[in-house]
Order: C-alpha cells, then structure tokens, then sequence
C-alpha cells in the first residue's frame, strides 16, 4: 500500500498517540500483519504526527513464516501496559503457541487492553483462554474447528468481524481491513475512518458478511435419510410441501418431521430452502440468465421470495452475488 504523506484527515492533535502492540510468532500469516501496520499507519494529525504508535513484539528476535524470517526488534518481554494488541492470523492451527504470546495477551487483558485478532489468530486467543463465553469469528473454513476445540466460544462464521467490546475477532484476509477501520471509526470518528478506507482503496462498510464467501454444501445425513435427501435435490422446482414429500417416502407427515430433524438436523422445509440457495448460487455463479429465471430454476416461486431467501442465507443481494462470483454483464 502506497502512503499519502500530504493527504491527512481532520483529526485533533492529542499528546500522545493511541499505542499498538502487534504480536508476531512462528508461522505468523504475512498479509494479516501487514494489514494494521498500513492501516493505522494513515492516520495522522494535521501537522503529520502519528496518531497510533504501532510496534510489533516477538517471542524472539526471529520468526519463521511460510515464505521468509522476520527480525523482530522488540521482545514480549519488553512489552508493556499498551491501549490494543492485535494477533493476526497463524498458518497452521495446529501449530502450538509459545507460551510468551499467551502470557502477554492474559496480561494486556487483565490490564484492560483491547484485544483483536485476524482470521485464525482467532485460535492463538482462545488458547490463551480470552474467547470463553464471547461471540466471535475466524475464517469460515476453520470456523467450524475452532466451535469444536473450544465449546465454550460461540462461533459465528457468517459475518466479517465481532466486536465484544475489549475482544474483537475477524474473519479471513480482507476482513481484517473491516476490523481495523472499524476500530479506527471508534477511536476518532467516521470521517477519520472514512478517510483511511479511501486512502486504502476500500468502502468504510461492505456489504454483507463472510456468508457470501463460504461454500454451501449439502448437509450429510445418516441413516434412511439419505435417499430422500437425493431426491429432493433432484426435485427442487416442484412444490414440496411436507405432504407431498411424506407420500413420497410412505410415512406420516409426523413421523417424517421427527425423522427428518433427528437425522438432518433441519426441518424439511428449512432444508429445502438451504438447497434452493445454493441452487441459486450455482447458476448466478456459471449462467447468464436473469434472476428470475434463477429463481424458477431454483424452485422459488418468483424472484422476491428469492430474494429474500438469498439475503437471509448468503447476507448479500443475488444481483450483489453476481457481480462478485458471476458474469459482470448481466443485470438482473
């Protein structure tokens, strides 16, 4: 990212800058701690004076990442009372954490610093023990993991960053430009971070969450469920009312219900919809056709209902999937 030296916010001068600490340890992802450098590094006075003095910490003076060694000039041991910490994300969760970067953070935490992390370095907080009982979030692919390994965290894998107040948590890679902008907008204003997301080629809100970016596959069921599963699939455009799909499978529509949600997990109804989506999303993603021939397709009555289905699943517009997955030139 390229620096503005002669472009600054209106912000007021202040005696002494927001301190940042930014946590770097063996397999420490690159992008994710470049990030708060650049972005908070925008932010200046109108005499030019910093206004976040950011510094990174190591457990030692090197550190190894997946495509170089990083000198790290400040040691944890050095590391002192400081306003934010940010962890960012680590490229393989299986990698332990030194016990220096645990440490730190329960002190900065007990100290009452703010405390965020990038994508995965969601894990290196909850190893740490700071994400019990919190809402938070972490790339969506290993979302799912990091509910597992600690059952006490509520993982929430559609949405870009979770602020809990002193803990805040983002998604993947670009969200933790999200994250970074959303501090800054609550350290000095909108116009401050409106600023810093022009200057970083990015809108201050995108729209949607993480939802629009994972791939929805079809749920797996045990047992006699799965046959019906199949055809379901396979029957999207018709009108599957609990009836119809109980006379197919020769039970009760009671039987079916309880079956149904024992082994799948959903009602049909539910299920039915989860799938019509990611019909949906198929067809914006390799078809040219309007988006009401996508929601006749898909088994929706008319676009509208598509459209409010998509919204609630995915978090953005059909037409917003689209732009982002599909073909540019169609409209819909």
């Amino acid at each position: 990212m390229t620096r503005f030296a002669g472009i600054r916010p209106n912000i007021t001068a202040n005696a002494k800058p927001h301190q940042i600490a930014i946590l770097a340890f063996d397999g420490v992802v690159l992008g994710d701690l470049a990030i708060p450098l650049e972005i908070f590094g925008r932010i200046r006075d109108p005499r030019g004076q910093p206004r976040y003095d950011i510094r990174v910490y190591g457990s030692s003076r090197q550190v190894r990442t997946e495509h170089m060694r990083l000198e790290i000039g400040r040691r944890l041991s050095s590391l002192k009372r400081v306003d934010t910490v940010i962890v960012p994300g680590i490229d393989n969760i299986e990698r332990p954490i030194h016990p220096d970067i645990r440490n730190a953070l329960r002190r900065s935490a007990k100290q009452g610093a703010r405390i965020a992390s990038i994508c995965t370095g969601a894990f290196v907080l909850a190893q740490a023990g700071l994400l019990d009982h919190l809402r938070v979030t972490t790339h969506w692919l290993v979302a799912k993991e990091l509910a597992r390994r600690y059952p006490a965290v509520s993982v929430d894998a559609a949405v870009l960053y979770v602020d809990n107040g002193q803990i805040l948590t983002s998604a993947g890679a670009a969200a933790g430009m999200d994250l970074c902008l959303h501090m800054i907008r609550s350290d000095h204003g909108a116009v401050v971070a409106s600023f810093a997301a022009r200057a970083a080629v990015m809108p201050l809100e995108r729209s949607g969450g993480q939802s629009q970016f994972i791939v929805h596959e079809a749920p797996e069921a045990a047992e006699s469920m799965g046959p019906l599963l199949v055809w379901m699939e396979q029957n999207l455009k018709r009108r599957l009312t609990l009836s119809v799909i109980a006379r197919h499978t020769g039970m009760s529509k009671r039987t079916l219900s309880r079956r149904f949600l024992e082994q799948v997990g959903a009602t049909p109804a539910h299920w039915i919809a989860k799938a019509r989506v990611r019909r949906a999303q198929h067809l914006l993603e390799t078809t040219l056709w309007p988006i009401e021939g996508v929601a006749t397709e898909s088994g929706f009555r008319s676009a509208s209902v598509l459209r409010e289905h998509f919204a609630a699943s995915v978090g953005v517009s059909p037409q917003a999937y689209r732009r982002s997955f599909g073909h540019q030139d169609v409209s819909g």
